[in-house]
């Protein structure tokens, strides 16, 4: 057999795995929502960590990570700084945010908001903003798939196929076995994925320059400023680099797959997965070398930035089928887990969030239903922007964070502020994202160079409080559910 076809075994071995595990972590569980959402609210520690985990090792870790570190040098760093910091609010607000989903029997953020601010239009927005971000988020997790499926098999399987076998058997197990299934699936594809992106890492290093110092030596001496933030022969500004920091860390709690986790996990969990989240940063620190390790040694022009990784493995390392086939099976494990979660977060958010809320007569088995419909919907939107949108996967991340964003401070005010109103988040939400959008598709460039996603926030935030003064405040009681709540 050639090199690429042992790979191309490999892979959808790997995948056959997970479809697997998928499955039969799902059966027997019965039909409710409750445990297709949040699995009972019953994840203990290991899947709570390996599913919150998932959300880092996505495709952007083994594909856009090295691309960035490859072509913008030190700004790729702030991936590691804002995994390594964004989860901690969760050690205060988890607990408090699983304490009202259990006694209000929530599963989503639309539910969240709409029991605090009893606000129809609310939960709406909520989940067709949601769908926009999710879509996004999606298609990085599509394109890393089927970057890896085209470049490992040296273009035999074409980047739709690609994108369509990988996401394909995530659809089916996520509409089948619900939050246990994304969540067991995610334990096998973490181990897989952590291990992997160790070996690689200093693989590459060590072949190609004989040490990491080296490298780093090598790299300096060669480009100076392109492993500075804010210098001369730096890629990015400090302002630019500090907001993309700040947008990602403030995000990464709000997005709903993550949000929801607090309705899933029982306080002592949450807390035991905030202290040893940090070292999901540590297993970023190899795939971020292994792009700086391709400085030099390929010419930028001469491959899309985020196949630098892959194209190392199989092209200028020239090694044997079997270990490239390693590595493809570790990226598709990065993109599926967080694939899994992102598509079953979407599904709920937007039937809880659009349908439920406007059709209030239809039964637990009529929505159990959509929901798993919105899987195969969500999935197919997602795989047209995948095919037809021309944005790298670092792009697409920080452009679905930026719209997500908008959404903590209507989070934020309804857990520690009595005098917000529904109309005020609303305000804020709808200006926040707008401006965000505005900056991210229509302007060249944004003011002092601060991320558009924090532009808007700023403006979400001022927009919230000062309507909120405005307007007629929410009876004590139904604030006080939810203030204090602990």
């Amino acid at each position: 057999m050639q090199d690429w076809q042992i790979a191309l075994v490999m892979m959808i071995g790997y995948l056959v795995i997970a479809l697997v595990i998928g499955i039969m972590a799902g059966l027997g569980r019965g039909g409710s929502i409750s445990e297709y959402a949040v699995a009972g609210r019953t994840l203990g520690f290991v899947v709570t960590a390996f599913l919150m985990g998932g959300a880092v090792f996505s495709a952007f870790s083994f594909l856009g990570a090295p691309g960035w570190a490859f072509t913008q040098g030190a700004p790729a760093f702030y991936i590691i700084v804002y995994v390594a910091f964004g989860i901690f609010p969760w050690y205060f607000i988890g607990p408090k945010i699983g304490k009202i989903g259990k006694k209000l029997n929530l599963f989503t953020v639309s539910d969240f908001l709409n029991g605090r601010f009893q606000n129809k239009a609310l939960p709406i927005l909520v989940g067709i903003l949601s769908l926009l971000a999710f879509i996004q988020y999606l298609a990085t997790q599509m394109k890393g798939m089927a970057y890896i499926f085209n470049m490992m098999t040296e273009g035999a399987v074409p980047f739709w196929l690609g994108a369509l076998i990988a996401y394909g058997i995530v659809v089916i197990y996520v509409a089948t076995g619900g939050i246990r299934a994304a969540a067991w699936s995610d334990v096998f594809q973490g181990a897989v994925m952590v291990v992997i992106a160790w070996v690689i890492g200093i693989v590459v290093v060590y072949q190609l320059h004989g040490g990491i110092g080296a490298m780093f030596t090598a790299i300096n001496e060669a480009n100076p400023g392109f492993l500075e933030i804010g210098h001369e022969g730096s890629t990015m500004s400090a302002t630019a680099y500090t907001t993309s920091i700040l947008v990602s860390a403030i995000g990464l709690l709000i997005w709903p797959h993550l949000f929801s986790r607090s309705f899933s996990s029982q306080p002592i969990t949450i807390k035991r997965t905030v202290l040893i989240y940090p070292l999901f940063a540590l297993f970023l620190f190899p795939l971020l070398l292994g792009g700086f390790s391709a400085v030099g040694v390929v010419p930028v022009d001469a491959v899309e930035a985020d196949e630098i990784l892959p194209y190392l493995v199989s092209t200028v390392m020239n090694l044997p089928g079997w270990l490239y086939g390693l590595v493809g099976a570790g990226a598709l494990a990065a993109a599926m887990s967080s694939a899994d979660a992102i598509t079953h977060s979407a599904a709920l958010e937007f039937t809880n969030g659009v349908v439920k809320t406007t059709r209030k007569s239809l039964k637990e088995d009529k929505i159990l239903l959509l929901m798993r419909v919105a899987v195969i919907v969500i999935g197919a939107l997602a795989y047209f922007v995948t095919i037809f949108g021309g944005q790298g996967l670092i792009a697409l991340l920080l452009g679905a964070y930026g719209a997500i964003v908008q959404f903590a401070p209507g989070i934020y005010s309804a857990l520690y502020w009595k005098r917000a109103t529904a109309p005020g988040v609303i305000s804020g939400l709808l200006v926040g994202t707008g401006i965000n959008y505005y900056y991210s598709l229509a302007a060249s460039s944004t003011p002092f160079d601060i991320h558009a996603g924090i532009v808007g926030l700023i403006f979400n935030l001022i927009v919230l409080i000062v309507v909120s003064y405005l307007t007629k405040p929410q009876p004590e009681e139904m604030a006080r559910a939810y203030v204090d709540a602990h």
